[in-house]
């Protein structure tokens, strides 16, 4: 079904890719001038970086808690757990068993990205090869990708563009976070000139150029926003410089204008997350997927858990279970409820962001009964569901269904913010109505602006100003963004870098239903100056010397 699958880890070791986490000496491994001798050997290496998003300990589970923000909460219980628990309600330490897997797998698809990039570029006949180009087009791409991943979560950090061959050149110190975010820069122009052209007939699967122009277009807004430094102040650059990366954005939304090729779903707004838990590519509004391959041998390491972590709850199969039966759901994540009222009657994306009901298995019946549920500590993300899924599938626990970690309509409203940011607000209003108009929902104008995005409605924000045209539209895209993107690991990020994270988190938590006092904490955990980002790990400091065993701010 689908296109560029990821391989076993068992086979990339037998090729000579063991962990190599910039902390430990591999224990064996291929020099470059020894293993790139064929084009298969230059294709598996960059299989092998793929191959360390999808896993569970990656992107196929633990990266479900770390954006947690004002959209989703984790219920079950708010004493410490050292994994997503900690994560999600802002109570993570140092010890936490998921940051150290998270930090991990970062750094070993760095390290095999640029073992790739290394070894391809001299391989004979590179600079006419334009297959070779488009593999270490490829693997810039996912370098940079991660590299942001490591800004985002832990700001200054370890950092290098050279394979960790020995034990003497794992251990660096931090770099800064404007130096890694140059060499971002970079990649992702390589990338947007050398990766496969965007084409309806591709599979998402692999990052496109357009995939290039909007990782662009993200690290640029993040990098003119807010961002915490090591001695716990929340500072941004100066308006000149934001100035030019807000510009640098519109330059990269036209030329992704130019290449076509993508646009929103013409299914429509539910069928687009249907298709995802369906297993169906779909490369018109998904600039690129993580692709999950549970199945076979090695199937764990190649494992998602979309659709049964953080959508509705469905009970195990049990006595008179069809073939076709679906496997269970665990559900361990919820919506934040207050986020179904916020929306229009008629918006479409409001019952695929919240889901109020799970299954129960009918032994009687031999299927699965939906139960609508009453209480709002029940209600679940809804974008992913194993209800979604084909029948049969009855792994307790993982998937084949895809991440998305880009598409059209997040590009959309990217460009939109960029113009809002350079005095064009009619050319924002344009674009974010594109987006509204898409899901059904009323297109925002002067006249009907407070009825929309004022209380009732929603809640008054008191911490954006929309006194004027600039104010009211950053007012629309705080709404407009959570309305859209909930749950696909944008939310949080907006609102560290337009300063509000800490403001939010607590505003919500001052306004949510009594029924959720005591289940969503993060507002009153957050501490300002701290959990902006992420500890680095205990065990990391402990070995790494080059780090001066010192943690970012706020963390002992």
């Amino acid at each position: 079904m689908k296109k560029y699958k990821v391989i076993a880890l068992s086979a990339l070791i037998a090729a000579g890719f063991t962990s190599c986490d910039l902390t430990e000496k591999p224990t064996s491994y291929y020099e470059k001038d020894t293993y790139f001798e064929t084009m298969d050997q230059a294709k598996m290496s960059v299989v092998g970086i793929y191959d360390c998003l999808a896993i569970d300990k990656h992107y196929g589970q633990y990266e479900m808690a770390m954006p947690a923000s004002d959209d989703t909460y984790y219920i079950q219980g708010t004493g410490t757990d050292n994994t997503r628990r900690d994560i999600a309600h802002y109570m993570v330490k140092p010890t936490n068993t998921w940051i150290a897997s998270i930090w991990e797998y970062k750094y070993l698809g760095i390290d095999r990205a640029n073992f790739s990039i290394a070894g391809i570029e001299q391989m004979t006949g590179y600079e006419e090869d334009s297959n070779l180009k488009e593999l270490v087009a490829q693997a810039r791409f996912l370098r940079a990708f991660l590299a942001f991943d490591l800004i985002k979560y832990w700001g200054d950090v370890p950092f290098k563009t050279t394979y960790t061959a020995g034990y003497e050149e794992a251990f660096k110190g931090r770099v800064s976070r404007e130096e890694i975010y140059d060499q971002i820069i970079v990649d992702l122009n390589f990338a947007k000139e050398n990766l496969q052209k965007d084409n309806a007939s591709l599979s998402p699967e692999v990052p496109s150029q357009g995939a290039a122009h909007a990782l662009l277009m993200r690290v640029y807004l993040q990098r003119a926003g807010y961002s915490l430094q090591q001695d716990g102040t929340l500072t941004r650059p100066d308006e000149t410089k934001r100035k030019e990366y807000f510009n640098a954005v519109i330059a990269e939304w036209t030329a992704f204008q130019n290449k076509g090729n993508h646009g929103f779903y013409t299914g429509g707004f539910e069928q687009l997350f249907r298709g995802y838990s369906e297993g169906i590519l779909n490369s018109q509004e998904s600039l690129w997927e993580i692709a999950f391959n549970p199945t076979g041998a090695g199937y764990k390491d190649n494992a998602g858990t979309w659709a049964t972590y953080n959508g509705p709850a469905v009970e195990a199969p049990g006595k008179n279970a069809p073939a076709d039966a679906w496997g269970r759901a665990n559900a361990f994540f919820r919506v934040l409820p207050a986020w179904k009222n916020f929306f229009e009657e008629g918006d479409e994306r409001r019952d695929v962001m919240v889901c109020t009901y799970q299954y129960k298995w009918n032994a009687n019946a031999g299927k699965h009964d939906k139960v609508e549920n009453a209480k709002l500590t029940d209600w679940y993300p809804g974008k992913w569901r194993r209800e979604w899924m084909p029948g049969g599938f009855v792994d307790p626990n993982n998937t084949g269904v895809n991440y998305c970690p880009l598409r059209f309509a997040d590009v959309v409203l990217m460009a939109a913010e960029a113009y809002n940011e350079t005095g064009n607000t009619p050319e924002a209003w344009k674009l974010l109505n594109m987006v509204r108009e898409r899901a059904k929902a009323t297109p925002i104008t002067d006249a009907n602006y407070s009825s929309l995005m004022k209380a009732p409605q929603v809640y008054d924000l008191p911490y954006i100003q929309d006194g004027d045209a600039a104010g009211k539209f950053r007012t629309a895209l705080y709404w407009e963004r959570g309305f859209e993107l909930a749950f696909e690991g944008q939310r949080k990020y907006d609102l560290l870098r337009w300063g509000i994270l800490g403001d939010a988190l607590k505003f919500f938590q001052g306004n949510m239903d009594k029924a959720l006092k005591g289940k969503y904490v993060a507002g009153d955990k957050f501490v300002k100056g701290q959990h902006e980002l992420f500890p680095i790990p205990l065990g990391e400091l402990q070995a790494n010397p080059a780090l001066n065993n010192q943690n970012n701010p706020g963390y002992e």
